[in-house]
């Protein structure tokens, strides 16, 4: 009697080892996939903001034309990324951000545009969007770490591996954001 008590006390906690296992990887890839999600909706933010920034740009900057095509290209790539490709649209997130640095440059040459208070809205919301998806990115990479190491840490990764559990992809930080600015003070 009391070895058979004793062999169903050992399956109870197993069986709930292995359930609250498995509950915590199912947790883990949640928070994952909706770090991701926050990542989107500020994306979907700011290319909700170019278009009306670069209209706000066309009318006091003509040669930069170049500059404000680049960007509406991004954009429209960027709006096309298949929804479970991160690293391409962090890529183009990326290459989007550095046009975007340009396009506040075009202000210092324009200070009738810098003045404009529809310009200035919307530099500050395009600046506040890039701060949520720094942080956003940020979020994303450390709920990727916690289900990585789930899935590697025992007794989890066997659970994660008898469900199929795959390790979330790191955003990247950008090679030429590594280097660090030259500053000079020469004439």
């Amino acid at each position: 009697m009391i070895p058979t008590i004793i062999i169903v006390v050992i399956l109870v906690l197993l069986v709930a080892i292995y359930i609250g296992q498995y509950n915590g990887l199912v947790r883990s890839r949640t928070y994952t996939q909706e770090s991701w999600s926050q990542i989107d909706v500020q994306l979907k933010r700011r290319n909700d903001l170019i278009p009306n920034l670069v209209e706000t740009v066309k009318g006091y900057s003509k040669y930069e034309q170049s500059t404000l095509e680049k960007v509406i290209g991004l954009r429209n790539q960027l709006v096309n990324v298949p929804a479970d490709d991160h690293q391409q649209a962090m890529n183009l997130s990326d290459q989007l951000t550095n046009s975007l640095k340009s396009i506040f440059a075009v202000a210092e040459a324009y200070p009738d545009l810098k003045a404009n208070t529809q310009y200035s809205q919307l530099m500050e919301e395009l600046s506040n969007t890039e701060n949520k998806i720094a942080y956003s990115r940020q979020l994303y990479n450390t709920s990727a770490a916690n289900l990585n190491l789930k899935i590697q840490s025992f007794p989890s990764n066997i659970v994660a591996n008898i469900h199929h559990f795959t390790p979330a992809d790191y955003l990247q930080v950008p090679e030429e954001e590594k280097s660090a600015p030259k500053v000079s003070f020469d004439k």
